[in-house]
């Protein structure tokens, strides 16, 4: 190895040893993440990762890591030109939206079992069978989903968008699970559409039980995805951002996490003297994005790497992430 590759083989194993990556395993993929650091600082890139990605990923060749809608939001603020995000498709969009003057790519066209539970055509039959109802959308939507909606909001602040409208009834979509979390939280009526997240609806209440049983000091944090009967159990319900935050100021050493691998991950890089005990579940949409389909988004571009979205649909959806920024995240 030359000497760029062999520094580079050192740094990915200082981050990546944590979540149980050998030297060899660096090593072996250090040639691959130091060109494409090169490439994107060549081509005045941004690579951003959600917090569902592979460690090598989220360590070895992003420059932020977070959730959707706040790396959006950076990406919008950063001078780069170029955003390369590596996550599932509907998140490049929201990137899109809020910068339709950079070119976004993703590493593969994955889909989310969530966003791709509703269509435009079904907001437009809801409003039409809830008339003179607001549309509230979750952020985990497509931009034509978006377009057709008043505002969209995030797992942190949607009970802050709803109470936002003065009316009584309210269309939310498209999580099931997350409107019933909410309902309990508002008086208001939700009006709920049938979609789930296909990690966070497979955990259940007497799994999570025993989970308690089996580490009575351990804390519990699940994300509001997950069904009502898991809230109902653990210390902390929240989004991804909101569990990191209880973890990074909460004394307590042990933690189960009810919510997708890569948090695991990065607790255990992030914060190595916190020990994660239990149960997490894989998300086969985010692991479909691999290293070598990020270094052709750099290098020669596919079609569907590309994230575009006809003018009239960005328009609309732009106005529903802008009222929610208006209303405050």
């Amino acid at each position: 190895m030359n000497l760029a590759i062999t520094q580079e083989a050192t740094r990915l194993y200082t981050a990546l040893q944590h979540t149980g990556w050998s030297q060899d395993d660096c090593d072996v993929i250090a040639p691959l993440t130091e060109e494409i650091n090169r490439r994107k600082k060549e081509q005045n890139a941004i690579i951003l990762a959600h917090s569902y990605q592979t460690p090598d990923i989220m360590y070895g060749i992003a420059d932020v890591i977070g959730d959707s809608y706040s790396l959006s939001k950076i990406a919008s603020q950063h001078p780069a030109k170029k955003i390369i995000f590596c996550s599932v498709y509907f998140m490049g969009e929201t990137a899109k939206i809020l910068s339709p003057e950079k070119d976004v790519l993703v590493p593969a066209r994955a889909g989310c079992s969530l966003a791709e539970s509703i269509t435009a055509k079904d907001v437009r039959q809801l409003k039409t069978q809830y008339p003179d109802r607001p549309v509230i959308c979750y952020i985990n939507t497509t931009a034509e989903v978006k377009a057709q909606s008043d505002v969209c909001c995030t797992s942190s602040n949607a009970l802050k968008v709803i109470h936002s409208f003065p009316d009584e009834e309210i269309i939310f979509i498209p999580d099931k699970l997350m409107g019933q979390n909410l309902q309990k939280e508002t008086k208001k009526k939700l009006i709920l559409w049938n979609g789930t997240c296909v990690v966070h609806e497979r955990f259940d209440e007497a799994r999570i039980r025993d989970i308690r049983t089996q580490f009575p000091n351990a804390k519990l944090l699940a994300h509001t995805e997950c069904s009502p009967g898991v809230v109902s159990v653990v210390d902390m319900a929240g989004s991804t951002g909101q569990m990191l935050d209880f973890v990074a100021h909460t004394d307590t050493t042990d933690f189960v996490l009810i919510t997708e691998c890569g948090i695991t991950d990065r607790i255990k890089t992030e914060f190595p003297n916190k020990n994660i005990v239990g149960t997490c579940n894989l998300c086969p949409y985010m692991k479909s994005i691999m290293m070598k389909d990020v270094l052709t988004a750099l290098t020669n571009p596919r079609a569907d790497q590309i994230v575009t979205i006809p003018d009239d649909i960005l328009k609309k959806a732009k106005q529903s992430l802008e009222r929610m920024m208006e209303i405050g995240v």
